[in-house]
């Protein structure tokens, strides 16, 4: 797997992915959809850890910087 997501985007996808997390563990979105962000949530930190987002590779997306 090669990288390719950028230092910005694994940035925002953890602080996305502790915005659900609060939203979940603080009670304010309960049930299913409560469930779907924190998998979400888990989804987006795994790939912000690893610096690799299969959907940038289905559609062809890169935001990591080129090494020169």
């Amino acid at each position: 797997m090669k990288p390719n997501m950028g230092t910005a985007d694994r940035i925002i996808r953890v602080l996305i992915a502790a915005v659900f997390a609060f939203l979940y563990f603080s009670g304010t979105v309960t049930g299913t959809l409560g469930l779907v962000l924190v998998i979400l949530g888990g989804v987006f930190v795994l790939t912000s850890v690893v610096s690799f987002c299969p959907l940038y590779t289905l559609v062809g997306m890169n935001t990591c910087p080129r090494k020169q």
